[in-house]
C-alpha cells in the first residue's frame, strides 16, 4: 500500500476535489468530518496519527461518502447527523438542517429565563425553591427538534412543547429525543391549530420558513436537498410569521415573549409585524455573522 493512502494525503486529495467542485465554504471541515466518520474516529486523531495508512475497506468508504458531498449531498444527510447546541441530533431529508446562527434564538430565549428568574424571585431565595424555573415553552416547526432539545437541555425544569406539521419531521425529532433522553411533548399541528386555547405559554419560539418562494438561492446549495415546506413563505417570505405574530398573542402569558427567526435583511419589515400586533420591548438580535436574525417582543 503506497504513501498516498495515509490520512494526510487522502486530506489534502480530497481538499483539491471538494475545491475543484467549487465548494469551498467549508470544504477542509467536509472533508474532515467524512474521513473520521469512515475511519469512525474523531478529528483530532486525524491529526495526531496523520500518516497512518487506510486500508481498503477504509478508502473505499471514504471516497463513496466524498463522492457523495462533490455532487453536492449535505455533510448532515450523508453522515445522517448535525451538532447543535453541543447535542447530536440526528437529521433526514425531512427536516432543516440546523445551524449555527439559529443558536441565536437559543441564547436569546435563556436570557428572557434567566431575567424572568431574577425579577420574579425573591434575593432571600434558595435556588431550589425557586419555583419560576418551570417555564412553558412552546416551539413552532421544531423539524428536527433542535431549539425545543437545546432548551430542555438547559432548563430540565421547564415544560417544553414542540410542533410541527410534518409526520416524518416529528418522528425524527422525537428519536433525538429519545436518544438525548430529554422529555419533550411533541405534537403534529398547522401553527397553533392543535394548541388548546387555555394553554398558555411564558415563551414562544420558532425558526418558520422566511425565504421568499422566487429566491434564486434555493437551486444552490444545501438547501436544494431540504424541505421546500420548511423553507419558502409566500413573495416576500414573511407569509408565515405574520401569522404566527398575530395567532401568538392569544397563546402567551402575560409579559410573555414571542422569539422568532427571519432573514438578515427582514429585521426592519418583522419589526414592523410586531409593532401592528402591539407586542412590546421589541428588539433585534444579531447572529455569529453579525447579522439581524431574531426578532423578539413582548405581551404586556
Amino acid at each position: 500500500m503506497s504513501d498516498s493512502s495515509t490520512i494526510e494525503n487522502n486530506l489534502r486529495a480530497a481538499n483539491h476535489q471538494l475545491i475543484q467542485a467549487g465548494l469551498v465554504d467549508s470544504y477542509r471541515l467536509d472533508a474532515e468530518l467524512l474521513l473520521a466518520h469512515s475511519l469512525q474516529v474523531s478529528r483530532t486523531y486525524l491529526f495526531t496519527w496523520s500518516d497512518k495508512l487506510l486500508d481498503s475497506q477504509q478508502q473505499l468508504a471514504f471516497e463513496t461518502l466524498l463522492q457523495q458531498r462533490l455532487q453536492g449531498r449535505p455533510i448532515a444527510h450523508i453522515l445522517g447527523e448535525r451538532e447543535f447546541w453541543g447535542l447530536s441530533l440526528k437529521v433526514t431529508a425531512d427536516t432543516l438542517i440546523p445551524r449555527p446562527d439559529t443558536e441565536t434564538i437559543v441564547e436569546a430565549a435563556l436570557e428572557r429565563h434567566q431575567q424572568a428568574q431574577s425579577t420574579s424571585t425573591p434575593s432571600y431565595a434558595k435556588p431550589e425553591n425557586k419555583t419560576d424555573q418551570a417555564w412553558s415553552v412552546l416551539d413552532l416547526g421544531t423539524g428536527s427538534g433542535a431549539i425545543a432539545l437545546a432548551l430542555k437541555s438547559e432548563c430540565p425544569l421547564c415544560s417544553v412543547t414542540a410542533i410541527d406539521f410534518s409526520e416524518k419531521a416529528l418522528k425524527v425529532a422525537k428519536e433525538n429525543a429519545l436518544n438525548l433522553q430529554l422529555d419533550v411533548h411533541f405534537l403534529q399541528s398547522d401553527w397553533f391549530s392543535a394548541i388548546k386555547i387555555t394553554q398558555l405559554f411564558d415563551c414562544i419560539v420558532s425558526n418558520p420558513p422566511y425565504i421568499e418562494d422566487a429566491d434564486p438561492h434555493l437551486l444552490e446549495g444545501d438547501v436544494r436537498f431540504e424541505p421546500i415546506t420548511a423553507l419558502t413563505s409566500g413573495q416576500d417570505g414573511l407569509e408565515d410569521i405574520r401569522k404566527i405574530t398575530d395567532q401568538a398573542w392569544s397563546f402567551l402569558k402575560p409579559n410573555g415573549w414571542l422569539l422568532i427567526e427571519h432573514g438578515y435583511h427582514q429585521a426592519d419589515f418583522v419589526a414592523e409585524i410586531f409593532k401592528k400586533d402591539h407586542y412590546s420591548n421589541i428588539r433585534c438580535i444579531k447572529d455569529l455573522g453579525d447579522n439581524p436574525r431574531v426578532t423578539l417582543g413582548q405581551k404586556l
